[in-house]
């Protein structure tokens, strides 16, 4: 799903089907109920295959979930720079699949590549660090493997439509900052 219409389309669907959605959003429905019988799984699967869409079973979903959390624990969590980091590489060997697949389950689900998903961890991550005043532009870019400080300067203006300059003089800095995992 990816965008609202594609949101109101699968839960229009699972209401035809006396099914009660308590949250429906990209990627992910959660039921009322705890266990679907085959029947309105398969009825469910073909109604919403006619629209576009398909069911993910599990092991889908937590490749998603391993990916996610691959890239927010490089990105967040590690002191190492980013600079020669083969992105592909590194989650295919980490996930045990192959990179296009894992690149359009993703794409598919999320609504977004692992290319932008990992673009809006790190700008996050700037803006932490921005926050913390702790360390240079420089010395920002270096550590989540830009090549330049005008190429992250360039990425967070695209991102959040301010310079990091503009956003660390900002007064209000929290109001910009997201929960890592609503990135």
């Amino acid at each position: 799903m990816v965008c609202n219409r594609c949101i109101t389309a699968v839960q229009n669907e699972l209401i035809k089907l006396d099914l009660h959605p308590i949250d429906v959003r990209m990627g992910i429905v959660k039921l009322m109920e705890e266990e679907l019988d085959e029947q309105k799984l398969n009825t469910l699967n073909r109604n919403l295959n006619e629209l576009g869409f398909e069911l993910l079973d599990n092991s889908r979903s937590r490749l998603i979930e391993q990916i996610k959390n691959l890239i927010i624990g490089i990105i967040h969590h590690s002191e190492v720079s980013e600079q020669k980091l083969n992105w592909s590489k590194l989650i295919s060997d980490k996930v045990f699949h192959e990179y296009n697949y894992l690149s359009t389950l993703f794409s598919s689900v999320e609504g977004i590549t692992i290319e932008q998903f990992i673009i809006r961890q790190k700008i996050e991550r700037v803006k932490e660090l921005l926050f913390y005043d702790e360390l240079s532009l420089g010395e920002i870019a270096d550590q989540l493997g830009y090549s330049s400080i005008a190429h992250l300067s360039a990425q967070f203006k695209k991102i959040t439509g301010q310079t990091p300059t503009q956003f660390k003089n900002s007064r209000h800095q929290d109001k910009h900052r997201k929960s890592i995992d609503s990135v």
